[in-house]
């Protein structure tokens, strides 16, 4: 049972929105949905549907994205050196 009928909700499309307003729970009225989270600085740092997949990041303090993995079990970690050029390593092989 998704979020919607769990509430009694008849009007589509419902969404949620946290106290930055990023949407953080959408659902149309076939059933299909996608929920969100967020850091506090509004970086996106969940991902998730009804499908299935799901999706998180990491950031530093300066907003970077740092680390991302998924459902598929892909991931990727980014790292800055010094002159703040990118580094990457992820599960694939590539930099």
């Amino acid at each position: 049972m998704t979020k919607a009928q769990l509430l009694g909700i008849t009007e589509f499309p419902y969404i949620e929105y946290d106290s930055n307003d990023n949407v953080i729970y959408h659902e149309e009225s076939y059933g299909t949905w996608y929920k969100c989270e967020f850091d506090n600085n509004n970086n996106e740092t969940y991902f998730e549907n009804s499908q299935g997949y799901w999706a998180k990041k990491q950031f530093d303090s300066n907003n970077n994205e740092i680390l991302y993995e998924n459902l598929n079990g892909y991931w990727r970690k980014t790292e800055y050196d010094s002159d703040n050029k990118i580094c990457c390593i992820s599960s694939n092989g590539n930099y």
